[in-house]
C-alpha cells in the first residue's frame, strides 16, 4: 500500500472570492511532531535546567498567584449576566493590571516580544475571532493579550487559581455531562454574536485540536454557525528550534514547558487579518463558510490545507501493538472513506461480509469497476484516489483482501490482533489457516499503510520451531510475551525522543476550543473527554 495517487488535489474557487489554497499532500500527518536536539543543544538544555529555568518556573508560579485576586474579586457575581457596557472603571483597571501581569509572566518565559500584525477588529465588527493553527498551550498569548473569552470545558473553572483566571474572561464552557451541552453551547455564541458587541470577543481555535503547523486540517463547524462576521487571526512561532509544539505523539506538555523555558529567547507572531463577513450562501453553509476562511487564513500563513480531522488523530495515535508510522497511507484512506460516505460503525458491522468476498476471490486481482462494486459505491474521483492506493504497481488491478485490513484498521484503530486475525482469515491457507512470510509482509504493510516493510526477523522470531509458516494462534501466543513486538521487530530506528510519545486511551481535543459542533454534523461527532491541561 502506498501513496501514488492522482496527485494533491486543489480546492475550487468559492463565491468567497478567497482564491485557491493547495490541499496537502496525501499521507501527511500533522498530529506528529518530532524533536531532536544536537549535541550543543543538548548542553544548552543542560545548562539553562540549573540555572534560568527554575527562576523563570518560580517567576510564573508568582505572577499566577499575583494576578488570581483580581480576577477572584473581579469575576464575582453571575458569569450570566450581561456586562455592563461601558465597562466600569474597575472593570477596565484590573484589565490593565491582568494583562500587565500576564505579559510579565510570558516576558520571564523568553518571549521577550511579541510580534502583532494588522489591527484588531472592535466588538461591534466581529464577535469571534478564530485563530490557527493551534499546535500549543502557548497559544494562550493572544488570550491574555486581549481578555477575550473562550470556549472551554466546564471542568476547567475547578482547577485553583487557573479556574479563576478562566472565570473572569466569561469563556463559554461545554459540559461533558450535559447531552445537550453542545446545541447550548452555539446558542450562547449566537447571544453573544448578536448583542451588538457588548460581551467581549470569543476566541477559538477552529481545528478542535493541536497540530504541528505544517497544514490546517478540517475546521469545525461550530464558531461559523452563528453566520456573523470573524476575524480570523494567525500564529507563528519562527524558532529555530521548535519546542512549542505539542500534538499527540511528540514531546509531551512538562517537557515542552521545561525545553521552552530553557530557550533564552522564544519568539512568536500574532496577525490579524481583514474582518471575513459571509455571504447569504455561507450563513446557510457552515461548512462552507468554514472552508473559506480556512483557505484565507492557509494563504496568510503560507501553508496548505487538508481535509484531515481530529478523528484522524485518533485513528494515527490509537492503542494497540501496530503504532501508524508518520507517513502512513491510512490517514489518506480515512480521509477517503469520509468522502465516499463510508461510516465507520457501518463498515464495522458490514467486515466479515467483505472479507468473506475477499476470501473467496483469494489473491484474485479486479479492477475499478470491481472495486466500486465490492464497496457499493459510485466511481468517483475519491474512489479513484482510494483505488490508486492499493494498485501499488500501477496496473489498474488491486487485491480485495488488502482493502479488507485497510477498512478493519480504519473502524477499529485500537484492535490490531481482531484486525490481524481478520487477514490470517483472508490469506491462510484452506484447513489450517497458516500463513507464510510474504503474506505476513503484505498484512503488516496494508495494516501500517507504508510501501516497504521488512519482516523476516519477527516472522523467525514467531516460528519458532523453523516451520516456514505461521498460525493466528503462534502470533497471538507471541504477542502475549512480547506485547511491544512492534516497536522491536518493525520500527526500532523510529522510536520517538526520549520515550515521550504519548498514546491516551480516548484521544481528546486539547487546549482552548474543545468541540463543540452539534452531535448531527459530519465534524466531530464524538463529545470532548478528559484530557491532560
Amino acid at each position: 500500500m502506498r501513496l501514488r495517487g492522482r496527485g494533491p488535489r486543489v480546492f475550487p474557487a468559492c463565491s468567497s472570492g478567497a482564491g485557491d489554497a493547495p490541499l496537502a499532500p496525501p499521507g501527511r500527518n500533522p498530529f506528529v511532531h518530532e524533536l531532536r536536539l544536537s549535541a550543543l543543544q543538548k548542553i544548552q538544555v543542560a545548562f539553562m535546567t540549573v540555572t534560568l529555568f527554575p527562576v523563570r518556573l518560580l517567576f510564573a508560579a508568582f505572577m499566577m498567584l499575583l494576578a488570581w485576586p483580581l480576577a477572584l474579586v473581579a469575576s464575582l457575581g453571575s458569569a450570566e449576566e450581561e456586562p455592563t457596557q461601558p465597562p466600569t472603571l474597575w472593570r477596565r483597571l484590573v484589565d490593565v493590571l491582568l494583562k500587565a501581569i500576564m505579559r510579565a509572566m510570558w516576558f520571564a518565559g523568553g518571549f521577550h516580544h511579541v510580534t502583532v500584525k494588522g489591527r484588531q477588529a472592535l466588538p461591534s465588527e466581529a464577535t469571534i475571532l478564530t485563530l490557527a493553527p493551534h499546535s500549543s498551550y502557548f497559544d494562550a498569548i493572544p488570550v491574555t493579550m486581549t481578555m477575550s473569552s473562550v470556549v472551554m470545558k466546564a471542568e476547567s473553572r475547578d482547577i485553583p487559581i487557573w479556574g479563576t483566571l478562566i472565570r473572569y474572561i466569561r469563556p463559554v464552557f461545554v459540559s461533558r455531562s450535559d447531552q445537550d451541552s453542545r446545541r447550548k453551547t452555539v446558542e450562547e455564541i449566537k447571544r453573544r454574536a448578536q448583542s451588538g458587541g457588548k460581551w467581549p470577543q470569543i476566541m477559538i481555535f477552529p481545528e478542535g485540536t493541536c497540530t504541528n503547523r505544517t497544514c490546517l486540517i478540517t475546521f469545525k463547524p461550530g464558531a461559523f454557525i452563528p453566520g456573523v462576521p470573524v476575524q480570523p487571526v494567525v500564529l507563528r512561532y519562527p524558532n529555530k528550534l521548535d519546542t512549542i509544539t505539542w500534538t499527540w505523539r511528540g514531546p509531551g506538555a512538562l517537557e515542552i514547558l521545561w525545553l521552552t523555558l530553557c530557550q533564552f529567547h522564544n519568539q512568536v507572531e500574532i496577525e490579524f487579518l481583514p474582518v471575513y463577513s459571509p455571504s447569504e450562501e455561507e450563513r446557510r453553509n457552515p461548512a462552507l463558510y468554514a472552508g473559506n476562511v480556512r483557505r484565507v487564513m492557509a494563504e496568510a500563513l503560507g501553508v496548505s490545507v487538508t481535509d484531515y480531522t481530529f478523528e484522524d488523530c485518533q485513528l494515527a495515535l490509537s492503542g494497540g501493538q501496530l503504532r501508524l508510522p508518520a507517513d502512513s497511507c491510512l490517514l489518506e484512506f480515512a480521509r477517503l472513506t469520509r468522502a465516499l460516505g463510508l461510516r465507520p460503525e457501518k463498515l464495522e458491522k458490514d467486515l466479515d461480509g467483505y472479507s468473506s468476498i475477499a476470501r473467496t476471490r483469494g489473491g484474485e486481482k479486479v479492477g475499478l469497476e470491481e472495486f466500486s462494486a465490492f464497496l457499493q459505491v459510485p466511481v468517483s474521483d475519491a474512489l479513484q484516489d482510494a483505488f490508486a492506493l492499493f494498485d501499488e504497481s500501477g496496473c489498474g488491478m488491486v487485491d480485495l483482501r488488502e482493502c479488507v485490513i485497510a477498512l478493519s484498521v480504519v473502524c477499529r484503530p485500537a484492535q490490531t490482533l481482531d484486525t490481524i486475525q481478520l487477514a490470517f482469515k483472508m490469506y491462510g491457507a484452506p484447513g489450517d489457516g497458516h500463513i507464510y512470510e510474504d503474506h505476513l509482509a503484505c498484512i503488516l504493510r496494508t495494516a501500517l499503510g507504508v510501501a516497504e516493510l521488512s519482516v523476516t526477523n519477527l516472522f523467525r522470531a514467531i516460528d519458532g520451531e523453523d516451520k516456514g509458516r505461521i498460525s493466528f494462534a503462534d502470533l497471538q501466543r507471541f504477542a502475549e510475551l512480547y506485547p511491544n513486538f512492534a516497536e522491536e521487530y518493525l520500527y526500532p530506528e523510529q522510536r520517538p525522543f526520549h520515550g515521550c510519545t504519548r498514546t491516551p486511551s480516548t484521544p481528546t481535543p486539547n487546549g482552548f476550543c474543545t468541540d463543540f459542533s452539534p452531535e448531527g454534523s459530519d465534524l466531530g461527532a464524538k463529545p470532548p473527554s478528559k484530557k491532560l491541561d
